[in-house]
């Protein structure tokens, strides 16, 4: 048997060492909300953290995590909505919404450790696959989640041509 404390409950599990922590997470302990996206850590829709590190799940051996704190995205909203997901709702950054679960784990773990990042602290941390291309809204739900702006865009210029640019 393997102990995991996962959302804050410690429960046992039967499996192999070298199984990935997200069949663990799907599979055996029956929280279907980390999604599977592409197997090989690229995408990012699998993420959770692990001792509050986003961590890639479907490559993470559940052997590894053992004495280890994983938080889900069941666990992130277990007492009402985080500020994350308050300002992904409130900036309406899903759009088909299949990655979304692994950019609010990323997103939340960032804000953890960088409580106002800039937007190069945003571009290095996010490094989530959105096929949907939110990623604008996704760096502006962050900075509102951290209580900072968003840098203004630049101005419009009008050009000789009547045209804006």
């Amino acid at each position: 048997m393997t102990k995991l404390n996962v959302n804050g409950r410690v429960q046992d599990v039967d499996v192999e060492p070298e199984m990935p922590l997200l069949w663990v997470l799907r599979d055996e302990l029956k929280l279907a909300g980390t999604k599977y996206g592409c197997g090989i850590a690229q995408c990012g829709a699998c993420t959770v953290h692990v001792d509050g590190h986003a961590t890639r799940s479907c490559v993470t051996p559940v052997g590894t995590v053992v004495g280890k704190k994983i938080v889900t995205i069941e666990g992130v909203g277990a007492k009402g909505l985080s500020r994350v997901q308050k300002a992904w709702l409130e900036n309406e950054v899903p759009q088909c919404g299949y990655c979304q679960v692994g950019m609010i784990m990323a997103a939340s773990a960032l804000l953890a450790k960088i409580p106002k990042p800039t937007d190069a602290d945003i571009d290095a941390a996010m490094t989530n696959l959105c096929r949907c291309g939110t990623y604008a809204r996704v760096r502006k739900a962050i900075h509102a989640a951290a209580g900072t702006q968003v840098a203004a865009a630049p101005a419009l210029v009008d050009l000789p041509n009547g045209q804006k640019a």
